[in-house]
C-alpha cells in the first residue's frame, strides 16, 4: 500500500486550473519541519519540500479554503513522474496524490462548511461494497 501523511505549512497559495476536459485540479506546496538531537547533543532543525496535487471537487475546496503559511494535513500517495527538458535531460520529480486534505487545528481554529454534495465522478470505490442487510 502506498499512503502517506503530512502535516506542514503552505509554501505557496493553491494553484487551481482545469484540464482540456474541465477536470480541477489544484497544486500546493508544503513545507514538513522536523526536529531532533544528533549524537553529539547538537539541535537539528530539517525541513522538507512537497509537491501537493489534488482532484475534482477537493481541488476546488482547497484552492477556496487554504493560503500560504497555512497548517494543512495531507493524506495521499506518492507518485513519481518523469519527462525530457528541450534540452534532453531527464527530470524526475516525486509528488503527493492528495486523497484528503485538512487543515491542522493544533495552532489554529476553523469553521467549517459543508460544501455541495460531490458528485458521482468524486467517489472512487477502493473495494467491492459488502452487502446490505436490511434492519428488521
Amino acid at each position: 500500500m502506498n499512503t502517506v501523511t503530512v502535516v506542514g505549512n503552505l509554501t505557496r497559495d493553491p494553484e487551481l486550473r482545469y484540464t482540456p476536459t474541465g477536470q480541477p485540479v489544484v497544486k500546493f506546496g508544503i513545507a514538513v519541519n522536523r526536529f531532533y538531537t544528533n549524537r553529539n547533543g547538537e539541535k537539528i532543525d530539517q525541513t522538507d519540500f512537497f509537491t501537493v496535487k489534488a482532484w475534482r471537487s477537493l481541488a476546488v475546496h482547497v484552492a477556496e479554503s487554504l493560503k500560504t503559511g497555512g497548517r494543512v494535513v495531507v493524506t495521499g500517495r506518492m507518485q513519481s513522474r518523469t519527462w525530457e527538458t528541450e534540452d534532453g535531460q531527464k527530470r524526475t520529480v516525486v509528488e503527493i496524490e492528495a486523497e484528503e486534505v485538512a487543515a491542522s487545528l493544533r495552532w489554529a481554529t476553523a469553521t467549517l462548511t459543508k460544501a455541495a454534495k460531490a458528485g458521482a465522478q468524486d467517489w472512487v470505490a477502493d473495494e467491492a461494497p459488502a452487502e446490505e442487510t436490511p434492519a428488521g
